[in-house]
């Protein structure tokens, strides 16, 4: 269980790394991501996928570029992640004192 749940975050962390790659470079193409992240190119075009789906970004004749979306999205990211954070924190406590 943990195990599946390590690797949705590492999926997660991919995610947004190239998300963070297309803002910062907009428009860029899957080689150059790879390249530089070290990604495979399957991966990188998964992401990608996943990110159009969610409409963070969109294909453009020169590489994927960000969206109207995207803006809104960067500024939500840390609220939504200090609160996964603060939920596996208290998973955590729970489960030291029913060791207990």
């Amino acid at each position: 269980m943990i195990d599946r749940l390590e690797k949705e975050v590492d999926m997660l962390e991919r995610h947004l790394q190239v998300l963070r790659m297309v803002i910062e470079n907009e428009p860029i193409g899957i080689v150059k991501m790879s390249n530089e992240t070290g990604y495979p190119h399957h991966k990188v075009r998964y992401s990608l996928r996943v990110l159009e789906e969610e409409n963070l970004i969109e294909p453009s004749s020169q590489g994927a570029i960000t969206t109207e979306r995207t803006s809104e999205f960067v500024d939500d990211l840390d609220g939504k992640v200090d609160d996964l954070v603060d939920k596996m924190e208290a998973m955590k406590i729970d489960a030291a004192a029913e060791a207990e």
